[in-house]
């Protein structure tokens, strides 16, 4: 499924769209940016509730295929900006992990 695919799917807030054609190939759900950083695959959706802008560093270290923010929480403007320099895809849902 892609990331667009999913998005319309589950009706999720687009955020960043860099590359919503992008495969996702598994989900990895966490906070522990260790633990994503070792655990999550390349292609993963990732799901989260971090909003910071080492998001996208994680992301992008990681490469997958999009974060997911969840439980309704707003994205800075810092994760932002440095998703869309980076080409990260990012969606948002308030629906919970």
């Amino acid at each position: 499924m892609t990331v667009n695919e999913l998005k319309n799917k589950l009706n999720l807030i687009p955020v960043v769209e860099a590359d919503y054609s992008r495969e996702i190939n598994g989900i990895y759900t966490g906070d522990l940016l260790s633990f994503v950083m070792s655990r999550a695959k390349k292609d993963n959706l990732w799901v989260t509730i971090m909003s910071s802008v080492n998001v996208a560093a994680v992301a992008s270290l990681t490469d997958v295929a999009a974060v997911l923010i969840a439980d309704n929480v707003v994205p800075s403007s810092e994760l932002i900006k440095k998703s869309q320099e980076h080409g990260i895809n990012i969606l948002a849902t308030e629906k919970t992990a």
